[in-house]
């Protein structure tokens, strides 16, 4: 190859395109029409890129985007905390793109409220 230099970084750049690509970013969020709920958890998924839960909301279900684990680990929250039946207040902002999911800038459970960002 005569340019193994450039094909080195055309290789990066493709690689790391598709990761940036893969993550959705917040600017799908309706950052005008912050909102609260305050719901039990109906489900909890703790895993990468960020947990998400489940709550109830005017008779529907929504899909809730928190931070990543390792952000809600040093902010003080855990897996237990959010167990299904425990009450949260999430408050956050509508998706534009996905009925029913909002992105929650933060979370108050068990009477204290933690910051996500």
């Amino acid at each position: 190859m005569k340019h193994p230099l450039f094909a080195l970084c055309l290789s990066g750049t493709l690689l790391t395109g598709g990761f940036a690509f893969a993550h959705h970013g917040w600017g799908s969020y309706d950052a005008s029409k912050q909102f609260s709920i305050t719901s039990t958890v109906q489900q909890a998924d703790w895993q990468n890129p960020h947990v998400m839960v489940v709550v109830s909301y005017n008779n529907r279900n929504w899909e809730a985007v928190l931070a990543p684990p390792f952000r809600m680990n040093a902010r003080g929250l855990s897996p237990d905390m959010l167990r299904a039946g425990t009450q949260v207040t999430l408050v956050g902002y509508p998706s534009t793109r996905v009925e029913n999911e909002l992105r929650a800038e933060r979370i108050t459970v068990g009477g204290r409220t933690y910051e996500l960002r």
